[in-house]
């Protein structure tokens, strides 16, 4: 009685060391992917800078082009001017 006892805690401890093994294998896969993950993410917010300060860039030069217009428009519009 007592073999069997002790056959069935043997039993338990060895599903209990490949349970161990397998999370243990998981949660490296797990970190892995997280890694990876982090990696993409830096890449990505480093990209969405750039096209941030990229469009803020082209806004600037628009603006300026637009200022340029109005100032175009303003000598080809003379005011006209009253003589008493």
């Amino acid at each position: 009685m007592e073999l069997d006892r002790l056959d069935a805690l043997e039993t338990r401890i060895r599903d209990l060391v490949k349970l161990v093994q397998e999370l243990k294998r998981k949660n490296a896969l797990l970190e892995e992917e997280l890694q990876t993950a982090r990696q993409r993410l830096v890449a990505q917010d480093d990209m969405s800078r750039k096209w941030e300060k990229e469009r803020m860039d082209i806004k600037a030069r628009i603006e300026k082009v637009m200022s340029e217009m109005e100032l175009l428009e303003c000598v080809d519009d003379p005011k006209e001017v009253a003589i008493d």
